[in-house]
């Protein structure tokens, strides 16, 4: 899931709630077991390897929880007896495990995990199971931590009040065929919490970082409302405002705000994951500028002979450099839907990720419709590394990152070599802030205009509605949306990645905001970045004077 961006935007792959399946019926099968198999917690990774499990538990927003599962028999045992006519391969893919967590005896939340996770060899074979639900440091959102992160936002947090609570999960098999079909408990286990999740933020207790000067960006004057910035400092730093790396404002162009979090510091080379796209759409407009591409309607067939690959199809011929910038191709691939050829996690354990892309079959309903492809900006990677002078890597250098003063990034590649566009550049907070102050100042650095004010203008416009989310918009690589405070919404342009990274470009008020995070894979990330912004930065920049 290394790149993967924005899915957990709004989507949840790797759970279903057994509330939303569909109106066909649920068959219950209860299994003959005297006694069925055990769950048991604990708070941290190194006490679940020495099994030093607890019935006791405080849940704080710094605490980690653990979880074992011990079964009588592999999750493929039970499926056998709920749908005996049905291969292991079909088991595996048409059933997992049923979850379901009680609070104080009401139960909050049941969920079927999607298929595919675990992996099959565990649901074949292994009777143990040992998993993070919170795992502060190194969470990656498996699907442990999505199930319970989905819990928390599917009546988990209104459920789990500060005080004294009673917690019980259980497991069950299911096998999704014509009907549901869901068997017996073959695991429970109950924990006594006490919860302490809102501890008192006194903002006097926190000191804010006064910025200092940096290459290419001056101190600014203005003020901001410094309490509203402690106390969001002290959320970060108690952990309710989880994974948070670093915080950058520029006003005017100038620094005003710079904070950071949990270990790291103004130059440290941070993963934004898919905020490194966008930059694919940069350096198309500078290529565009010097000629090395004729436009964004330039066609594919004018670089890549598709009767090369699988599934030639005229639709890939004619697809333009404009419909990857707005993930519109009509190329089989949708980040968003688990089951779509050409999803990047598919992508990721090939050999070629521009072969794997060409090859993709092409859907004429896909075209022109806005649907998340990171292929595609592979893609249009490989596409600019044929045509600029000296390939790609060093063109960004000379075209993008020496006139903005930046020195230290880091590339990653794809395994052709050549500079991952799929969300693979790292660098450090200040520079990404540089690099939205550029869009911020219509494409010009130093009174020099070093990517054309009409590219830039393209870029963030609204090419695109996003389906199913209310005034939503995507550009060239980028998002729009607004953040609303109060009754007041403020209009912005940004760049996202996984793990709550940002790039925000505000259009009407003078200010770009970078946050960095490291939240990866988790549901909250980006939820936490529009409380964050839409609760403190912005009233902290709004309200300075007040």
């Amino acid at each position: 899931m290394k790149y993967l961006a924005l899915f957990f935007l709004f989507c949840y792959p790797l759970l279903i709630n057994a509330q939303q399946q569909s109106k066909r019926d649920t068959l219950q099968v209860h299994f003959d077991q005297e006694m069925p198999g055990e769950i048991l917690f604990t708070s941290s990774r190194e006490r679940l390897q020495k099994e030093e499990f607890m019935p006791n538990y405080v849940l704080s927003p710094k605490s980690d929880l653990f979880f074992a599962i011990k079964l009588q028999k592999p999750l493929l045992y039970y499926q056998k007896i709920l749908a005996p006519k049905l291969t292991e391969t079909e088991l595996f893919q048409q059933g997992n495990f049923q979850f379901t967590l009680w609070i104080d005896g009401k139960v909050i939340y049941r969920s079927n995990l999607s298929p595919g996770a675990p992996q099959q060899e565990i649901q074949q074979q292994e009777t143990i199971l040992k998993r993070p639900l919170i795992d502060q440091i190194n969470g990656q959102g498996s699907w442990s931590e999505s199930f319970w992160n989905r819990f928390l936002f599917n009546g988990g947090e209104k459920a789990l009040t500060d005080g004294k609570h009673h917690l019980k999960m259980e497991i069950r098999p299911y096998v999704n065929t014509d009907n549901l079909v869901v068997g017996g408990i073959i695991a429970s286990g109950e924990l006594q919490l006490s919860v302490s999740m809102n501890p008192d933020i006194n903002p006097d207790k926190y000191r804010l970082q006064l910025p200092e000067s940096y290459p290419g960006l001056n101190l600014s004057k203005a003020k901001c409302d410094r309490r509203r910035m402690q106390q969001l400092k002290g959320m970060i730093e108690e952990g309710i405002f989880k994974k948070v790396n670093g915080i950058v404002v520029l006003e005017h162009g100038n620094l005003l705000i710079e904070e950071y979090f949990n270990g790291e510091n103004r130059d440290s080379l941070h993963d934004p994951r898919s905020v490194g796209k966008t930059f694919a759409s940069t350096l198309t407009g500078m290529a565009i500028a010097d000629g090395f591409v004729k436009d964004e309607y330039q066609t594919l067939d004018q670089c890549y002979d598709f009767t090369k690959y699988q599934h030639p199809d005229p639709g890939k011929n004619k697809t333009t450099i404009r419909e990857l910038l707005t993930m519109s191709a009509g190329f089989d691939g949708n980040d968003e839907d688990p089951n779509s050829p050409g999803n990047e996690e598919n992508m990721y354990p090939t050999t070629n990720w521009l072969d794997f892309t060409l090859d993709l079959p092409f859907r004429k309903s896909l075209q022109r419709q806005w649907h998340y492809f990171t292929a595609g900006v592979v893609v249009l990677g490989d596409l600019l590394h044929k045509q600029v002078e000296g390939g790609l890597e060093s063109y960004a250098d000379k075209r993008l990152f020496v006139p903005l003063g930046i020195r230290k990034y880091r590339w990653e590649h794809t395994p052709q070599g050549l500079p991952n566009t799929a969300g693979g550049i790292r660098m450090n907070a200040l520079d990404f802030a540089k690099y939205g102050q550029l869009y911020k100042n219509g494409g010009r650095w130093n009174g020099k205009q070093i990517l054309p004010q009409a590219w830039v203008q393209k870029s963030l416009s609204k090419q695109l509605m996003i389906p199913e989310r209310e005034k939503e918009y995507y550009g060239y690589l980028f998002w729009n949306k607004c953040f609303n405070v109060g009754n007041k919404a403020y209009e912005a342009y940004y760049c996202a990645g996984n793990g709550g990274n940002y790039i925000i470009v505000m259009n009407d008020i003078p200010y770009v905001i970078v946050i960095t995070a490291s939240a990866y894979g988790q549901a909250y990330a980006h939820r936490q970045v529009d409380r964050i912004v839409s609760e403190f930065l912005l009233p902290a920049l709004i309200n300075a004077g007040n």
